[in-house]
């Protein structure tokens, strides 16, 4: 089976993760529909201890073939949830085949994928293209991850390629910063492993974004309008009065590269109660520190102003930038590029605006880059997938296994 024919059936399973209910693993019930259809691929394509636990990790191992016993233990890692805050909960997906090199119509939607906005298009004339209908996320971030995992394993298997060990895990929770934080790194078993997550199959990614949340509670006093001078606070404009209080420059639909950002991600309230939910984002520890102290101060500023309690602020951190791991054990990085350059590409390794379970299985003792996948354009309605490309991944995934196959543990 081809790796996008297993994203077509993965994408129309809903894993919406939810950030409200962030204090149970998994935050989504639909995670697990997907768990348990994996560990029944899984135990079909001859996995061994599969199973599925508490949290809705989905674990498999492939043990070492005969002669491969000493060989480097590898491991392989991609999430199972989508993100919740774009369309419905049902997927569509449609198949472009012999793409033209056009603007590609979601369904009746109404939007289209210009080849503008995303010229990597303009090299994919005539291959297939995985697009939904226009009414939700296609979720190749990351179920084309899992599908390349899941199609590496099965050709291992049917071809009786020799590897060594090698682990799979499938987390959830991943697009709410939680995806690692559960997984058994004992039990996985694994000396350096890959997380699937990225976009396009040349890119070899270790260097992530350090991040946090930043939650602001607005206060305010209610009082009926026609007598409310001098007594009145309107916590919904406290609130733009917070908002405004941030950089107008430093937002990520003005930075690039490792420039970092304060994201407003969602605003909701009335005059007596609101609230503003923001992710912090800086490559630089120092820089990052800085944004976080800019959070407390405009909260400290709000109180002083209208009085103490007005506002109160919640920073949780999230991950961390992997690139200080990551160059303790540069053969990991070089493996990978080797592996891309098997299959004819050039890697590029550019700074992540954004994170992967990598970087918190790096710092949990699992050093851990992120590899392409194929798809693009994530976390919105233009989200899109290559065929071709992800063929190509599960390419770079197999000379990956034969580099490690040769590797002494």
């Amino acid at each position: 089976m081809r790796a996008y024919e297993r994203l077509l059936k993965y994408a129309q399973v809903n894993t919406t993760s939810c950030e409200e209910n962030e204090a149970n693993t998994p935050s989504g019930e639909g995670e697990w529909n997907l768990a348990r259809l994996l560990e029944e691929e899984m135990k079909e394509l001859g996995l061994t201890n599969v199973h599925v636990d508490e949290h809705c990790y989905v674990y498999g191992w492939l043990p070492a073939t005969e002669g491969c016993e000493g060989s480097r233990h590898l491991g392989f890692n991609s999430h199972m949830d989508t993100v919740a805050d774009t369309g419905g909960a049902d997927t569509h997906p449609q198949v472009i085949r012999d793409y033209d090199g056009g603007p590609i119509r979601l369904g009746d939607s109404g939007k289209v994928i210009d080849p503008e906005l995303f010229p990597h298009l303009k090299d994919c004339k005539g291959k297939t293209i995985l697009t939904t209908d226009g009414t939700s996320v296609l979720g190749a971030d990351d179920k084309a991850g899992i599908t390349e995992i899941m199609t590496m394993c099965e050709t291992l298997i049917r071809e009786q390629i020799p590897h060594g060990a090698i682990s799979i895990c499938f987390s959830p929770d991943e697009e709410i910063g939680h995806g690692a934080a559960y997984l058994d790194l004992a039990a996985f078993d694994a000396d350096l492993a890959y997380t699937v997550d990225g976009s396009a199959p040349h890119e070899v990614e270790y260097e992530t974004f350090n991040a946090a949340s930043a939650k602001f509670f607005f206060t305010g006093r209610s009082v009926h309008p026609g007598d409310a001078k001098g007594k009145m606070i309107n916590a919904m404009l406290v609130a733009m009065e917070a908002a405004a209080s941030f950089p107008p420059d430093e937002v990520p639909s003005k930075t690039e590269g490792r420039e970092g950002f304060y994201h407003l991600t969602g605003a909701h309230g009335n005059v007596s109660e609101a609230v503003l939910e923001y992710i912090l984002r800086d490559h630089d520890a120092a820089l990052f520190a800085k944004k976080k102290e800019k959070v407390r101060e405009v909260a400290a500023a709000i109180n002083k102003k209208y009085g103490a309690g007005t506002v109160r602020v919640e920073v949780k951190d999230q991950y961390r930038n992997m690139a200080e791991i990551i160059a303790k054990v540069p053969e990991v990085v070089e493996i990978a590029n080797r592996a891309i350059e098997a299959v004819g590409l050039t890697p590029v390794s550019n700074p992540v605006r954004g994170g992967t379970d990598g970087a918190q299985l790096s710092f949990r003792g699992l050093p851990c880059p992120n590899l392409g996948t194929g798809g693009y354009a994530y976390h919105g309605y233009y989200e899109h997938a290559v065929a071709e490309e992800m063929d190509t991944c599960v390419q770079i995934l197999l000379h990956i296994v034969e580099e490690f196959r040769k590797l002494p543990r």
